[in-house]
Formats: structure tokens, sequence, C-alpha cells
């Protein structure tokens, strides 16, 4: 990743203890304050508040985004690879691709990940296996879906970015490397640099340039602008800030983008 990219704010718009219409307009202001990105979760329950509290599903909620936004990008921060079959992923993202086009090329971001919520595969009948199992699923769909994605007609628009979720060492950071155009994980500034150089290993053992990556990491709700300058310091130039119902709060959101800014200034 050059030092001189730009940085770019995504905003997770959690679909949870909201009624649509206050995540659709959220999604509108976001656009029309200038964010790069929104993203959903991949989840049927809230994470956090009440456990039953209100929810809506991920990927048809992506289809109505698609439609309704003109410029910015958009996913699911991430997708769960369990709950759908590979090729049946990768033809979701194709549609949502060309949904998203309008003219010119589709704005959706693939991301994935291997999956943890138990409860979600327990209420909705999934397997839920071992964190090893998952991952190992994961490592099989993707080929799959790149694979579908040159057999689709129409084909998508563009190469659909594909971000992987996750900093397990062994395993995930493997897929990155082979598989990412975008890594997003949780890491602290002072872990950042182990973690990119286990990434690069992993890409010269398949003979892959690993510095193509775009790194993505956390914002907080708290301005914590010394964190986020580390971050950057060690490469980041995808930062996520999440946001919740029932009342979307996006002064953060402006903060952020203030300071998104000021580094490209």
């Amino acid at each position: 990743m050059s030092a001189d990219s730009p940085v770019r704010i995504g905003v997770q718009v959690q679909p949870q203890h909201a009624e649509y219409p206050a995540i659709r307009d959220t999604v509108l202001r976001l656009e029309e304050l200038g964010v790069d990105v929104v993203f959903n979760w991949d989840h049927f329950f809230p994470l956090y508040g009440d456990a039953d509290g209100l929810h809506f599903e991920a990927w048809t909620m992506l289809g109505a985004w698609a439609e309704q936004t003109e410029r910015i990008e958009f996913g699911t921060l991430v997708n769960c690879n369990s709950y759908r079959g590979a090729d049946l992923q990768a033809d979701m993202a194709r549609t949502l691709d060309h949904i998203s086009a309008k003219g010119g090329e589709g704005r959706f971001i693939f991301g994935t990940g291997s999956g943890w919520f138990e409860r979600d595969y327990d209420e909705y009948g999934y397997e839920f296996g071992t964190a090893g199992s998952r991952l190992n699923a994961l490592d099989a769909a993707l080929p799959r879906i790149r694979d579908r994605w040159s057999k689709l007609n129409p084909p998508p628009t563009r190469h659909i970015p594909i971000m992987i979720g996750g900093a397990g060492e062994q395993k995930t950071l493997r897929i990155a490397a082979e598989h990412a155009d975008i890594w997003h994980s949780f890491v602290q500034p002072d872990g950042l640099a182990h973690k990119l150089d286990v990434l690069k290993r992993h890409g010269d053992a398949i003979g892959r340039d690993v510095s193509e990556i775009v790194v993505s990491n956390e914002l907080g709700r708290d301005g914590d602008d010394g964190r986020a300058d580390a971050l950057h310091a060690a490469g980041v130039r995808l930062f996520t800030v999440g946001i919740s119902g029932p009342a979307y709060d996006l002064e953060p959101v402006k903060h952020w983008l203030r300071w998104r800014d000021g580094k490209n200034a």
C-alpha cells in the first residue's frame, strides 16, 4: 500500500434496534456527507443491546442500497461464508455489482469471513463446526466464487474487490494474501507491523506482492485521533466506524470525515 494512497472512511450501519426507514435514511445522509463506503453486517440477531431486538438481514438490504445510492461503495463487514453456497454468493455479488453500476462500474465490495456468532448458526440451522473448519470452508469457497464470476452472463462490471476480515496468522492471513484486495482487522497500531509481515510472508510464498492490498481497520466513536494517526502511520488507509440504531448518531462520522480530509489535503 503506497504511503500516499488516500484515506477513505467507511461506516458500518449496524442493522439492529432500528426500523428500516431509519437505516435507509441514514445511508442517504452518509452519502450526502461524503462517506466513501457504507457497510452492514451479516448476522440474524443484534450483537449487543437487546438480544431479541429489531434486526434485518444483510444481503437483501444491500440490494436496496445499491439502487438508492449513486456514488458510495457498499458491502457487508463482513459476509458469513457459512450461510450461503459459494456459487450463490458469487451470483448475488455480481447482481449487486450491476444494480449499483448506474451506467458505469459497479460499487459493491465483497467483504467476507468465516463466521463466528454461534446463535446465528443454531437458530438458522447451520452447522457451527469449529473455527478451523469454518476457515477451511472459506478457503475452499473463494476460488469457486472467483471462478463463478468468470462464467456468469453478464459478467461483473469490474473486478469486484474482495475484503477479507480477520487476523489469524496461519489461515486467515494466508487466505487474505491469496485473495484479498482489502484486509480488515481490529489489530492495534503496535501489533500491525507484525501482522503485515506475516501477510507479506504468505504473499511471498505464493508469489504475490501484498503491498497492493488495502489495509483496513476500525475507528472508535470517541474521536481518538492519536490512535487513528498511529494506524495511518502503520499503513491503514480504509478506516471504518460503526453506528447503531435506534438513532444513528452521525457526529462521530463527521469528526472522522474532517480527519480524513486533513490527511488527504
